[in-house]
């Protein structure tokens, strides 16, 4: 009897975790991603020396490359949906890498402008198709501390960045950091192709692990008509909050490194070790977000509950960042910026699993696409304001002060919108299973 009873419990110990292999896989294509993106940050101070950009040239690079993922994250959440989380993310993953590249072969503002405008297109591929992928491998109990997982790979892109591009540069010149970090990403999407599969086709997934990967109940087969998802609150759920957070986000990754220039002196050489403290504890709480939330669902808590009291501590935490432009001590800032995207990051990783919380399977990218379409309208929004506001008054406090009360204006949004975070329901004919 003992034999027979533990055969289950063995098999579950020996198959039961390639799920966290494909969230690993997605953790390193996060973090591939934000290196891509955050370079041209780190490398402002180089680039308006070398190329001669002005503030507002520079607010205008940066919109362009809000405008493509605005336009991009529409199109693609659409197409993974339909291509899948495989071939999807592979595609995606590709075009955006040869944009990169191609940073490092061009000199205008309009060259830039347009290459950036390419990788915002590819860029926006990323997080539909990494939600896609967790809620293909992920019970709803494990999914934000998933996310959580793979979105702190977005900080370790923005801790790399900052000590790895300098060394580059500093050897070989700005150009040959875009290529060279383009080169190396071809390993993920090699692995990517080699290892991702849906769990009902992969051969290292035992049927213990698969029952526990669908152990939610069964959800509507049948796809969800695109403009039928702009027609229920529970997109608007979701993408209200991603146009008030996300261009907060955006702020950090592209204006950080400038303000420890102006505010504290710092240079490419020495504003490495406060970008990777800010970062790191932008991971942990990523993690603990992420965490958090579903530690409480497994207590019995309800996933509205624990999402919202998850958020609400979050939001809290960015407050501070309102008095950072004031603060003489360059560890205090660094602490206060770091509790602030610690908050963004936490904040986010639940944000991010309300689409597979809410919406069928085969429309959690499509509806990711939606939110990612706001959320850049809001970093549009955000790069003229910043610009507009660095050549007027050349300080970050009216910048810093918007950032500290978004995340309650988001939180109460939510609120407002959806009360329980009941699952959207549709009633036509397309939709049923």
């Amino acid at each position: 009897m003992v034999a027979k009873g533990s055969a289950p419990h063995r098999s579950m110990e020996r198959v039961g975790r390639y799920r966290w292999t494909i969230c690993a896989l997605l953790f390193a294509a996060t973090a591939i991603n934000y290196i891509d993106r955050q370079m041209i940050g780190v490398l402002k101070p180089v680039l308006q020396e070398d190329l001669g950009w002005t503030e507002g040239q520079y607010a205008d690079i940066v919109f362009w490359f809000q405008a493509a993922y605005a336009v991009g994250f529409l199109a693609m959440g659409r197409f993974i949906d339909f291509a899948g989380a495989r071939f999807g993310y592979a595609i995606a993953f590709t075009f955006w890498t040869l944009a990169h590249v191609a940073h490092g072969l061009v000199s205008s503002v309009a060259q830039f402008a347009a290459v950036r405008f390419a990788l915002g297109l590819g860029e926006a591929g990323n997080f539909p198709s990494g939600l896609k992928a967790v809620t293909e491998w992920f019970p709803q109990r494990e999914r934000s501390f998933a996310v959580g997982l793979f979105n702190a790979g977005a900080n370790v892109g923005a801790i790399a960045t900052p000590l790895l591009i300098p060394v580059i540069t500093l050897a070989y010149g700005w150009r040959m950091a875009f290529i060279a970090t383009g080169a190396f990403s071809v390993i993920w999407l090699v692995a990517w192709l080699t290892l991702y599969r849906r769990p009902e086709e992969h051969s290292k997934v035992g049927a213990a692990e698969l029952a526990f990967i669908r152990s939610d109940p069964v959800q509507p087969s049948a796809r969800v008509p695109w403009l039928r998802l702009f027609a229920v609150r529970e997109t608007w759920a979701y993408a209200v909050p991603k146009f008030l957070t996300d261009p907060i986000w955006w702020m950090f990754l592209f204006w950080l490194p400038d303000f420890l220039a102006k505010r504290y002196g710092l240079d490419l050489k020495t504003f490495g070790i406060p970008l990777v403290i800010i970062y790191l504890l932008s991971d942990g709480g990523s993690i603990a977000g992420g965490w958090a939330s579903s530690r409480l669902i497994a207590l019995g808590w309800s996933p509205n509950a624990a999402r919202k009291l998850t958020m609400l501590a979050c939001a809290i935490a960015v407050l501070p960042i309102m008095t950072v432009q004031h603060v003489d001590q360059l560890w205090i800032a660094v602490l206060l910026i770091g509790l602030a995207t610690a908050g963004h990051q936490a904040f986010s990783a639940n944000l991010l699993t309300l689409p597979s919380d809410l919406f069928p399977h085969k429309a959690v990218a499509s509806v990711v696409g939606i939110g990612g379409t706001a959320g850049a309208i809001g970093g549009m929004l955000i790069a003229k304001f910043v610009g507009y506001v660095l050549e007027v008054s050349d300080s970050y406090s009216a910048i810093f002060a918007v950032a500290s009360g978004a995340y309650l204006l988001a939180l109460f949004s939510l609120h407002i919108i959806s009360p329980r975070l009941t699952p959207a329901r549709f009633t036509s004919p397309e939709t049923q299973s």
